[in-house]
């Protein structure tokens, strides 16, 4: 079995976007378009120089102007972008066992997981009531109720 340049670089392409899911930042998705031109490029019957020529103009010109979009588009306050547990500060959740600062005891329900809380003022907040979300210690987040608007 014989395998012609443009198939070798769609194996290419197909592998860097393997890469990028692996990956963060867009950067390596845009390699791949570089290769898609390529591939363009041999269906062509361009030489293989035209080919190198495609990948590295194409792949520069998706870091140079694709990536910075998606890049903005994906992430849009670059400064301050929550993740993991912080981007729990501020989420509205449900108490699912009492919370209570006497006995040490207190469960909220976030995603479907429960996590230990604290009260932020001290005070017995009773089990299905919302609370907000205010600051996360580790594995203890603490809560506020949440006001009615």
């Amino acid at each position: 079995m014989v395998f012609s340049a443009w198939m070798v670089w769609v194996v290419v392409a197909i592998l860097f976007i393997i890469l990028e899911i692996f990956t963060a930042g867009f950067a390596v998705m845009c390699f791949s378009l570089g290769a898609a031109a390529a591939a363009i490029c041999d269906a062509c019957h361009l030489g293989l120089v035209w080919q190198l020529a495609a990948f590295a103009l194409f792949s520069a010109l998706a870091l140079a102007f694709i990536r910075p979009a998606v890049i903005k588009m994906f992430y849009k306050d670059k400064t301050n972008v929550k993740t993991n547990g912080d981007a729990m500060v501020g989420r509205t959740v449900r108490v699912t066992e009492t919370i209570d600062p006497e006995n040490h005891v207190g469960c909220v329900s976030v995603d479907g997981s429960d996590w230990r809380a604290v009260s932020e003022d001290g005070s017995v907040i009773e089990k299905g009531n919302n609370v907000e979300i205010v600051k996360r210690d580790s594995i203890i987040l603490t809560v506020r109720t949440k006001t009615q608007e």
